[in-house]
């Protein structure tokens, strides 16, 4: 499973850079903009030069409208910037095929760019509370448009967390959905350390935190801390140790 972390400022990424063998990917997000609230241009030129060259870097094009043209261009935007994964959070389609429209044009966008850089499609958790597509509908929107991984977060930022909204059964079919179309499985949403036994028994490829890594625990106030990172990272390796042996024992 891969850590991502999601400073708000290229000072938090320089935070991120002193812990940056503790995670895998740093996420490059506008938190006050929305839950995949997009950060400036040079924003994330800046944290790419901020964070070490061999350490991927990952921007969110926004809570986007169902408006394919716009959303292809900010994705293109992203790339261009520096990011080689490239996150866009479908809030405004409310069916699948206006997803798998708006995620096919940033595929051919990004793509044509960059091959290699990796297209994910977010949906969220608690998708009834603001209109779009059903969670479990982002696995086969994903396959279909051609991305790279399928995504859930929580829209709206009011304290509850992920399986609040799609609970562990929930998630683990999700995973396996993206599993069966070759997608990697990427879960976040106030995700903490408590809550990593579950999502490594399901086979999480990439958990997405931020409170969790914060100071005081609070994503909008607190600051990203080197410490909390390296602490979420241990725990990450002792849950990965354990699954591992329970599995070689149950083999």
């Amino acid at each position: 499973m891969l850590l991502l972390i999601s400073p708000d400022s290229v000072e938090e990424a320089v935070d991120c850079a002193k812990a940056a063998e503790y995670l895998d990917i740093v996420d490059v997000k506008k938190p006050d903009e929305g839950s995949l609230g997009a950060n400036f241009p040079w924003v994330i030129r800046e944290i790419r030069e901020a964070v070490p060259a061999g350490k991927p870097v990952s921007a969110t094009v926004g809570d986007v409208p169902y408006k394919p043209g716009t959303v292809a261009q900010a994705a293109l935007g992203a790339v261009v910037s520096g990011a080689t994964y490239i996150k866009v959070g479908l809030y405004g389609c409310t069916t699948p095929d206006q997803g798998i429209e708006v995620m096919r044009a940033v595929v051919r966008a990004v793509k044509d760019y960059c091959p290699e850089a990796l297209v994910v499609a977010s949906g969220y958790a608690d998708a009834h509370r603001v209109g779009c597509v059903n969670p479990l509908a982002l696995p086969d929107i994903a396959a279909r448009s051609g991305v790279d991984a399928a995504m859930l977060d929580t829209a709206i930022k009011d304290g509850t967390r992920l399986f609040d909204h799609v609970p562990p059964e929930v998630c683990a079919e999700f995973v396996g959905l993206a599993h069966a179309s070759g997608l990697l499985a990427a879960l976040a949403g106030s995700v903490k350390q408590a809550d990593l036994a579950t999502l490594t028994r399901i086979g999480t490829d990439i958990v997405g935190v931020r409170g969790a890594v914060c100071e005081g625990g609070d994503r909008n106030a607190g600051r990203i801390q080197p410490h909390l990172v390296a602490a979420f990272r241990a725990e990450m390796d002792r849950h990965a140790r354990e699954f591992a042996a329970g599995v070689t024992l149950a083999g």
